[in-house]
Order: C-alpha cells, then structure tokens, then sequence
C-alpha cells in the first residue's frame, strides 16, 4: 500500500517525518564513498571512483570539484543532482567575487549550499538533492576546515568524515586513527587507509586531492597512491599473522 505521507515533499507524517528527505538521505548512502580528512595545514578529500566501462573515458567521472581557488567539494549520491549543485556553488563564488572584491569564506559557502538544500525540501514540484557533500577550504586565520551539507539542509563542521556507501567500515578507521595536530603525510595516509576498506579493486579505484593554504587543489599521482596502499598492505600482514 502506497504511503500517502510520500507523496509531497511538503507533507510530514504524524510522525514528524518528510519521506522525500529521508529517501534522498538513503540515495546518499548508496553512492560510492567519499571522505574527508583534516590536518595542522592541510585538507584533503578521497573518493572510491567506480568501475567504469572500458570504453568509457574516465575523465568524464569527476567526483571532486575545485570550487574556488581557495575551495572543494566531493560528494556522495546521485551525480546528476552533484553537478546541478556544484555549477551553481561556482556561480555564486564568481558572483560574490565580482560584488565584493574578495573571495567567500568557507562558512558562507557552506551555509549557501545548506539554504538551497533545505529550500528543496520545503517547496512543491521540487524534490531534495539526493547527495552529501565535503565541502574544504580555508578560513580567515588561515585554519583547514572541513564541512558536511546534508540533503535536509543541515551543516556541520568536522575533523574526518566519510560518507556514501561503506561509511561504517570507513569511520572505524577513522575515529581509531585520527589525531589531532595530524600530519600532511599522516592525513593521506589514514584517507587511502579508510578508503581500501570499502574501494573495490584496492588502490586502482582511489582517487585522492588535497589543499594546503593559498594553494590550488592537488591531485594525488596513482604512483603515490600505490605507493602508500602498498605500505599499509605490507604493515597488515605481520598483524594479520600473529
């Protein structure tokens, strides 16, 4: 039997629920993983890419985008409604700068991604984005940050995070690895480490970028990526032994 309480994005259960966020949320969370790790100068963010075809060109899956000179974001859930969100977050970064002469904090960013996620739960003939999104960057006292935008409209701030599929094996990782004054090189390690528990394929379908302060968005080299899952694969099988 169909819920009637479904049917409208604008319409709660007696419950208090809205049906139409809670399936965006779980849209979310079947997409391929993405995660967050932030370290004492650095940002970086780690997707699982897909499997693709093999005629497919794999330039055109792109799961983290340079928002800004000074921002990123990744996300998890449905590509179309990332990209849909992601070109109007640029449009407003150029808008604001050309209005203001100077570049939008992150906080602003972040909340501007937040109200348009929530106008789309409140409005019909809509439906919410079906997508979490790590939005990084850095503040006014040149400080990483790392935000969480929910498809409800809610945002938070956060030291690690995963999200998407798998999160479960991600954050265990994470929460059991994660310091505080965390180190660049310590930070790209701990990303790739939480991904290998959820990537198919291991190091292959790893994608990771960075961001240190007042430089562009950094690309992690496959070669480096090998490099480091190598290590850790190396450093589990003595323990994996004992």
């Amino acid at each position: 039997m169909t819920n009637r309480y479904d049917t409208a994005v604008t319409r709660f259960s007696p419950n208090g629920h809205l049906f139409q966020v809670d399936y965006a949320f779980e849209a979310a969370n079947r997409g391929a993983c993405a995660l967050g790790v932030k370290t004492k100068d650095s940002v970086i963010l780690g997707v699982e890419r897909k499997v693709i075809p093999k005629l497919q060109e794999s330039s055109t899956i792109k799961k983290i985008s340079q928002i800004d000179s000074h921002l990123a974001m990744t996300y998890a859930g449905l590509t179309s409604d990332a990209r849909q969100l992601i070109q109007g977050v640029v449009l407003k970064c150029q808008q604001y700068g050309l209005d203001y002469d100077q570049k939008p904090s992150v906080n602003y960013v972040a909340k501007y991604v937040a109200n348009v996620k929530q106008e789309y739960t409140q409005v019909g003939g809509r439906r919410p984005f079906g997508i979490l999104s790590l939005l990084i960057g850095f503040d006014q006292n040149k400080a990483p940050m790392l935000y969480l935008m929910e498809p409800s409209g809610s945002y938070s701030v956060w030291k690690a995070k995963a999200i998407g599929r798998g999160t479960k094996g991600a954050m265990e990782v994470l929460e059991k690895n994660y310091k505080d004054e965390l180190s660049h090189e310590a930070g790209i390690r701990l990303a790739i480490e939480a991904l290998m528990e959820v990537a198919e394929g291991g190091h292959k379908n790893i994608e990771i970028a960075f961001m240190k302060n007042d430089e562009k968005l950094t690309f992690l080299s496959e070669e480096d990526i090998k490099k480091v899952s190598d290590e850790i694969e190396k450093e589990k099988q003595p323990a994996a032994g004992k």
